[in-house]
């Protein structure tokens, strides 16, 4: 299987950007050190911040630490999944949800064992109605039965609603946010969104940051929008940690 460089952590895993995606494993596991963390949700303000391969990379991530791990790609209006890990889109989340196909069949595996990947499917003429659905509600249950822990890479949760109808169903949410490209406020309203849908917010990954950045920030945000917050420097990582 041939992959890209979007695969830092699987491909260059001594250098600093796939550590910074191991810190934010850490961080996420520590961050849900109060409940059980099998469901975990990817999300971004807006198009094109990169939750899809930081989805990809915290499942590789997790997956190095001996966890069994499954990545849903479910943005059902623009899949991006099968791209990062360059396998088709034949068959995914749509035919399960349809019925047509078993979750077994739906996986496809990874250069990892332990990680597999759901895609997409056909693209559904109503993705809120899918992702909304109580069927879907059921088969993130059935998820937890095959694997320690499940990453779903959603919508932007500003763009469409169907971020807004996962979020809660999680056991946490990471927000991604591209240095650069989100302004302040809509990463902010992108939070109050997800806290005002009941979402845990686990934290916010800030990606895209230039290598050759002098420092950079990185937030980590406590329970469910309290407003706590703990601020740290680094220099030199494209992604930083939570």
């Amino acid at each position: 299987m041939m992959l890209n460089n979007r695969l830092v952590v699987l491909e260059n895993p001594k250098s600093p950007v796939a550590e910074a995606y191991r810190i934010a494993r850490t961080n996420i596991q520590f961050a849900a050190v109060d409940k059980e963390l099998k469901t975990l949700l990817i999300t971004s303000s807006g198009p094109a911040e990169g939750k899809s391969t930081t989805a990809a990379n915290l499942g590789i991530a997790f997956a190095q630490s001996g966890k069994s791990v499954i990545i849903v790609d479910a943005d059902l209006r623009k899949p991006t999944q099968h791209k990062v890990w360059e396998i088709d889109n034949i068959i995914g989340l749509t035919n399960i949800l349809l019925g047509d196909t078993e979750i077994a069949t739906a996986l496809q595996p990874s250069p990892m064992k332990n990680l597999h990947i759901v895609t997409t499917g056909p693209i559904p003429p109503n993705p809120a109605e899918l992702l909304g659905s109580q069927r879907m509600t059921a088969l993130l249950t059935s998820f937890r039965e095959h694997a320690d822990i499940i990453i779903i890479d959603s919508p932007p949760i500003i763009a469409v609603t169907d971020a807004a109808l996962l979020a809660p169903q999680a056991d946490g949410v990471v927000l991604v946010v591209a240095s650069g490209q989100a302004k302040i406020e809509t990463a902010q309203k992108a939070k109050q969104m997800l806290l005002n849908g009941k979402a845990k917010i686990l934290g916010t990954i800030l990606n895209m940051v230039e290598e050759d950045s002098q420092d950079y920030y990185y937030y980590y945000y406590y329970g469910e929008g309290s407003g706590d917050k703990k601020k740290g420097k680094k220099r030199g990582h494209k992604a930083a940690c939570l």
